[in-house]
């Protein structure tokens, strides 16, 4: 039975269909095409690969490809990189700065809150030799 409908559906395929274009007042013919439904099917898909590879050489050949995000040239890639490790150092030693100030102020106003070294060190004794 699976025979059957396969042989059905190709003859369905190239079965050839007659398409005429007629000009409404004269009724004149103005073209006629003669199409099968393979050769539609195969028609629609050639104009979609075309379509396709013509928007796809169009992002990549031309100019238009900066415009996707999350694309763009190693070089600005990597500038953004070590604009970024800076401004990360820059923050650090801003927070770092700040909070030394911020001490600094606590000592001079006299707030004993701020935490001392007390411990104390060990330093180890050297041996003097008389030679």
């Amino acid at each position: 039975m699976a025979k059957i409908e396969t042989q059905t559906t190709l003859r369905r395929l190239r079965n050839r269909y007659r398409l005429v274009v007629m000009n409404d007042d004269t009724y004149e013919e103005v073209v006629t095409f003669k199409l099968s439904r393979m050769s539609v099917y195969i028609g629609l898909s050639v104009i979609f690969v075309l379509l396709v590879g013509l928007t796809t050489a169009l992002l990549v050949l031309t100019p238009l490809k900066y415009y996707i995000p999350g694309y763009g040239s190693r070089q600005g890639r990597t500038e953004l990189q070590v604009l970024k490790i800076r401004t990360d150092s820059l923050e650090r030693s801003i927070r770092l700065k700040d909070q030394y100030l911020d001490n600094i102020k606590k000592v001079l106003s006299g707030n004993t809150s701020v935490p001392r070294d007390t411990n104390a060190i060990n330093v180890p004794k050297t041996e003097i030799s008389n030679d």
